[in-house]
């Protein structure tokens, strides 16, 4: 069996994985993401029982007990660029034989919940709408960094949306869908769609402060596109790469978005942390 590089698979003097400073006994079976570090202990101060707090850069780990069940809670910072380093690593931490440097014969295929906030790029969603999203829309580049294999929805699905956003210079998006598994566990009562995963929070989600934008009315853009009964719900900027990274590496993932922002109506929630305690409560109650 090939063994992976010290170039390739970083590991600390101490044993652990580069970035995440996590060893593989460290994790759970599920996992849950947030981006904001500070958000970790807002989720964990639900935990029946804490075991182990470790943190290094934007990278903060709780691991504890919900009941019988042992839960995970990590930070991955903003973006895709982070998302990549996370769920590489993370994946690293159950899949590879550290002391041999080879991939384990039996992989292990983790559940990946991703609790964040997002705007919503429909009229008709309210501010403090929880969402699952049914698929990650990217367009950020990540994914063409990696071998995908898209299902046969995803492929038609993608399709349509590549012709909505041909004439757009320089969009190459893709698309990878939602855990089934769970959606049933833990959105069978939310609504659903399409998420747009952006390379940035302002000219890339169609916002304008000073610099200029070269891509006009993105959010009609966004809200525009209808495919069955699929459309572009909301915007954020790490569910795309959750849901494409966990399929390329056998991991099942749900992202759920608390929804703060309305970009069609520009407003924003007067009461933030409320709408985002409520999607903690929410996912940790189903777990």
């Amino acid at each position: 069996m090939e063994k992976l590089s010290k170039a390739d698979l970083i590991i600390n003097p101490d044993g652990s994985i580069y970035h995440l400073n996590l060893l593989p006994e460290d994790i759970a079976d599920t996992v849950i993401t947030v981006g904001d570090p500070d958000r970790v202990a807002e989720v964990s101060k639900h935990f029946d029982r804490i075991e182990l707090k470790k943190g290094k850069r934007e990278f903060i780990t709780h691991t504890g007990f919900i009941g019988k069940n042992r839960v995970t809670v990590i930070s991955t910072g903003i973006g895709t660029d982070n998302i990549d380093i996370v769920f590489n690593e993370l994946d690293a931490l159950v899949n590879i034989d550290f002391n041999a440097r080879t991939v384990n014969k039996t992989l292990k295929s983790l559940n990946i919940i991703r609790i964040g906030t997002s705007g919503a790029v429909q009229a008709d969603i309210p501010m403090g709408t929880i969402l699952a999203s049914s698929y990650g829309l990217g367009f950020d580049a990540l994914m063409h960094y990696y071998e995908q294999q898209p299902s046969n929805d995803e492929h038609a699905l993608l399709s349509q949306i590549h012709q909505h956003f041909d004439h757009i210079k320089g969009i190459d998006p893709y698309l990878t869908k939602a855990s089934d598994q769970l959606l049933k566990q833990f959105a069978y009562d939310l609504p659903t769609g399409i998420t747009a995963t952006a390379p940035g929070f302002y000219a890339p989600q169609g916002r304008q402060v000073r610099a200029r934008n070269t891509v006009n009315n993105f959010i009609g853009q966004l809200n525009s596109f209808k495919s069955a009964q699929q459309r572009i719900t909301n915007l954020e900027m790490e569910t795309a790469g959750i849901y494409a990274l966990a399929k390329t590496l056998g991991h099942k993932a749900l992202s759920i978005n608390a929804i703060l922002a309305s970009r069609v109506k520009f407003e924003f929630s007067s009461n933030p942390n409320a709408i985002v305690e409520k999607a903690i409560q929410m996912i940790l109650e189903r777990i």
